[in-house]
């Protein structure tokens, strides 16, 4: 995984692919408040397009930009907004996404061993209600290119439960080989508890939706 620029290091165009523990926001750019209001404007226009502007136009160049020009420029100004915001909730969703497409395989590994566990101590609250890696890149790019017209906060619920699982798997993992790959172990450990403040995140956006204050 690459390690985020510093912030002295000059941007790219794109940003590189982020995993859902690099979800501490870069700095450098424009004025601040005018990227805040650009991302949650974009937030806008793909979930709830309907009310994201009162330009029809600006929604719909919006949305173009997620299908033309790549979900990673309009990521890139999402990812230094707060957790509890659309635009926040919207950076952790294409994050997971990433991860996901970027490891497959791992994330598979990781998925089953927490989906094992949970099954077995019921240690994870909402497993039944959790998405296939499948599943999650789906929902991700229906809600990332605005065509999503499920409920949202359901779709926050069931990726904050998939963090969760992949987390238990994680640390499942990381007991078994802490003998033999300390280390290893310890990034694993690392790894699942940032998944586990990824999944609280989630579940606090799913909760404001609900009362109408996530924005």
């Amino acid at each position: 995984m690459n390690d985020r620029p510093a912030s002295t290091a000059p941007r790219p165009h794109k940003p590189l692919p982020f995993a859902p523990i690099d979800f501490e926001p870069f700095e450098g750019g424009g004025d601040p408040a005018r990227i805040s209001e650009a991302a949650h404007l974009a937030a806008r226009a793909l979930v709830h397009s309907d009310q994201a502007s009162n330009d029809p136009e600006v929604t719909k160049r919006l949305v173009s930009l997620a299908d033309d020009e790549g979900l990673e420029e309009i990521a890139e100004i999402w990812a230094a907004s707060p957790a509890q915001s659309l635009p926040g909730a919207l950076w952790r969703l294409y994050a997971l996404r990433t991860a996901t497409l970027q490891d497959p395989e791992g994330i598979s590994i990781f998925f089953q061993a927490g989906q094992q566990k949970a099954q077995v101590a019921h240690a994870v609250a909402g497993v039944a209600a959790s998405a296939t890696a499948e599943e999650i890149i789906t929902m991700s790019n229906a809600i990332l290119s605005g065509a999503f017209d499920g409920d949202f906060d359901v779709a926050l619920n069931r990726t904050a439960a998939f963090c969760r699982v992949i987390a238990l798997g994680q640390a499942t993992l990381a007991t078994e080989r802490e003998a033999a790959h300390p280390e290893h172990a310890s990034k694993l450990t690392k790894k699942a508890h940032q998944l586990v403040r990824t999944a609280e995140d989630l579940e606090g956006a799913a909760k404001s939706w609900r009362k109408g204050e996530l924005d």
